[in-house]
């Protein structure tokens, strides 16, 4: 193994945790100003039209990704995007240090000490997202990206990634919460898959670093 490439959200920080502080500031936010009540449903809806979708195999699904909500929400496009942006994109960047798994940095950091180059592949957008981590990687691939264009679990991504870090398909070993989505993209790319445990302590494991150091070694 010469590459480890994780997913984002639900695997390099606690997404429920994350969602329950944007709930509350969308709560707060919706008591202010009433009409804020249409952005739960125009999240909920962006967020089923991605699911609806993802075996579509469309293109430009940055742009209609957009388009699939606004028709669901009955809203126009540029609502949308702007309701994502901000709830999203924009307000969980503070919250994600107080989100991220223990033990996140730490095996960073020793894949890094091993010369083991780091990966991200994630469905949404993640540059913004592993600076707030306060995580480095070595390449940052989006489902969203012109290269990629395609959602998960199309292995697509994971092909675009693994070319980006120089490193063949056999050598990387992808890192996920969602077995159906992450593990398939990966069975379908041929990729080692490891599948996030949903325990506090996955991290910071003794038996997580003594598989992956298999692995390392062949």
């Amino acid at each position: 193994m010469k590459a480890v490439i994780f997913d984002v959200d639900g695997t390099l920080y606690d997404q429920r945790k994350l969602r329950l502080r944007i709930l509350f500031d969308m709560v707060a936010a919706s008591i202010r100003h009433p009409l804020g009540f249409y952005d739960f449903k125009i999240i909920w809806h962006f967020r089923r039209a991605r699911e609806q979708n993802q075996f579509s195999g469309e293109s430009g699904i940055e742009e209609k990704q957009y388009v699939w909500g606004a028709e669901l929400s009955g809203v126009s496009v540029k609502q949308v995007r702007e309701v994502v942006q901000k709830w999203m994109f924009e307000q969980p960047l503070p919250y994600l240090p107080l989100c991220r798994y223990e033990g996140v940095q730490q095996l960073f950091h020793y894949l890094s000490e091993k010369n083991v180059k780091i990966g991200i592949f994630s469905d949404y957008p993640a540059s913004q997202k592993i600076r707030a981590l306060g995580l480095q990687a070595d390449v940052i691939a989006c489902s969203l990206d012109q290269d990629v264009d395609r959602l998960k679990p199309d292995p697509k991504g994971l092909f675009v990634t693994a070319e980006k870090l120089g490193v063949s398909i056999d050598n990387c070993l992808f890192i996920g919460d969602r077995d159906e989505k992450d593990g398939e993209c990966a069975r379908k790319a041929g990729m080692p898959f490891l599948l996030l445990k949903r325990n506090p302590d996955f991290y910071r494991s003794p038996d997580l670093y003594k598989e992956i150091d298999s692995w390392i070694k062949g």
